[in-house]
């Protein structure tokens, strides 16, 4: 059995996390959409692109930090915002907070997370996002983020690419579901992993506190493939937007930008960021990578609007391309799901550390003290 101490990149992490869970589960992180064409493009995207570095600069002294949305960084890299996280380690968000905080980064709780906004926001001091979408119900819409403003978060941030769920066939072949409607070969899995089951039962009971008012997970009857198609609005539109981002009056992000002209639409609409991702190829399968559509986007937008980015991050290096091509800060989200269901708030401290170890090694290997001296000139893409 792998041990965390040996674990020293994101495959690393891969490996531990798919000896420690359940295969459903695995899965559920590790797949993405219909042949993950996508999904395996997101990182080869950043082999086209090479990076030239500078030597005899004097880089005793890096400096790492970053601003984003008003939200000073000690890191360029954030912890995503994603889903369902104490099914993966039974301290979840919890443990993913702590960490960001330690590393003094900027961390998001899902709409369907696994512990509440308010708890978190007492637990760290570190800067907060809530993630959340559009539902039908737009006095619904309006009450999430009065309760995400009364918990002190300072970055509102809407996913505009799920208005409905991504055809994820992994989880259709294991049945995997919340609840679970596992098939006998997902029922298998579990039974060779006893200790997740162990510790899912040990601790206190699953649930969606941002949702527990308005979906009933606890009879069978709802499951998150519900919440998708019958809750959320596909009639989504920009002027709703609009109207949202008046309303919240502060930071205000859209995730799951990929055109130039949807970029420009959001910095019209009083958007402060948004975040240049395709969900890390679970939603769209054949859309193009993020990093392809970075330089773009940042040259129409980026002097107006904070230009984040994601999907298929795994290295230092990745991190360094993608400031370099103008975003602000970087997230990721398999790369600490992975660390998290290893070994919980261990597993995720360990990763960001090696990642700060990484970006402070390639900053000095590229001759650069900050963030700011990165720039399209220690680029060549082939």
């Amino acid at each position: 059995m792998m041990r965390l101490s040996q674990c020293h990149n994101f495959h690393d992490f891969r490996k531990l996390a798919k000896q420690r869970l359940p295969g459903p589960i695995f899965n559920y992180i590790d797949g993405g959409a219909d042949d993950e064409t996508t999904y395996r493009r997101n990182t080869g995207a950043f082999e086209g692109c090479d990076l030239l570095p500078s030597v005899l600069t004097g880089v005793e002294d890096v400096d790492l930090s970053t601003t984003v949305m008003g939200q000073k960084l000690d890191m360029p890299v954030y912890c995503s915002p994603t889903a369902l996280q104490r099914l993966f380690h039974h301290k979840g968000e919890r443990a993913v907070a702590l960490a960001a905080e330690k590393y003094g980064t900027m961390f998001g709780v899902s709409s369907l997370g696994t512990v509440s906004l308010e708890e978190i926001a007492e637990l760290v001091d570190t800067p907060q996002v809530y993630q959340f979408y559009f539902h039908k119900d737009r006095g619904l819409n309006k009450a999430m983020m009065e309760r995400a403003k009364a918990a002190g978060v300072k970055v509102m941030m809407l996913t505009v690419d799920s208005i409905t769920g991504g055809n994820r066939e992994r989880d259709l072949r294991t049945g995997f579901s919340i609840p679970f409607r596992l098939t006998l070969a997902g029922m298998i899995q579990f039974a060779i992993k006893p200790m997740w089951g162990i510790n899912y039962v040990t601790h206190e009971s699953f649930s969606l506190p941002q949702l527990d008012a308005h979906i009933d997970m606890g009879n069978g009857s709802s499951s998150i493939g519900d919440y998708f198609t019958k809750m959320l609005d596909p009639s989504m539109n920009w002027q709703d937007v609009e109207e949202m981002v008046k309303f919240w009056d502060g930071e205000f992000c859209l995730k799951g930008i990929m055109t130039v002209e949807d970029a420009k639409r959001a910095a019209d609409i009083g958007c402060t960021g948004i975040v240049i991702s395709n969900h890390g190829g679970r939603q769209l399968d054949g859309s193009r990578s993020s990093f392809d559509q970075l330089a773009e986007i940042v040259d129409a937008v980026g002097d107006r609007i904070d230009v984040l980015f994601d999907s298929g991050v795994q290295r230092g290096t990745h991190v360094l391309k993608a400031l370099s091509l103008g975003a602000k800060a970087v997230g990721i989200g398999r790369g600490y799901l992975y660390p998290l269901a290893a070994a919980g708030q261990p597993g995720v401290e360990r990763m960001l550390g090696l990642m700060k170890e990484e970006l402070l090694r390639d900053m000095r290997l590229m001759g650069c003290n900050s963030l700011d001296q990165l720039s399209r000139g220690n680029l060549r893409f082939r």
